[in-house]
């Protein structure tokens, strides 16, 4: 009887690892990160196994660790994300993102009449009201944006 080959993935020498993105949100997670690039080695794994999750996706970016701005961008879409930065090919740090309880100048809002919407130099603000689910409320305007009107603004296309 045969037995399957197990496949592993390459480790990264220097980077940083997403795990614990919850499944499907994979894609999300790189076009907030603007990936891939030609020069960055990213490795992709979607909808494996979780004992914790059911199933997850797992980014793995070689040569790049990341900016807090991109961590807080992450954490809207895969709030139960962990980062592993590795280098020399160990984990010297490792953490999970935090939504923060205000969101600032990341995402837009949905109201055309917001003043952010408008000529006027203002930076978008986002107080949380929920985090499971999420549920944010624009400072100046007051509308409600929930977890899809996140999400639709990192759209793939």
């Amino acid at each position: 009887m045969k037995t399957p080959k197990e496949l592993k993935v390459k480790p990264i020498k220097n980077g940083t690892v997403i795990d614990h993105i919850s499944a499907n949100k994979a894609l999300k997670v790189l076009k907030i990160l603007g990936l891939p690039s030609p020069e960055t080695n990213v490795t992709l794994t979607m909808n494996v196994e979780s004992s914790q999750m059911g199933s997850k996706d797992i980014v793995k970016i070689e040569g790049r660790e990341l900016a807090s701005r991109e961590v807080d961008e992450i954490a809207l879409i895969a709030p139960h994300a962990t980062i592993n930065i590795i280098r020399d090919y160990e984990i010297v740090g490792k953490g999970k993102v935090n939504l923060l309880d205000e969101i600032n100048n990341i995402l837009t809002c949905s109201n055309p009449n917001c003043i952010t919407n408008t000529a006027e130099p203002v930076h978008t603000r986002f107080i949380v009201l929920n985090k499971h689910p999420l549920i944010l409320r624009c400072y100046y305007c007051e509308r409600i944006l929930d977890q899809n009107d996140v999400e639709t603004q990192f759209r793939l296309f």
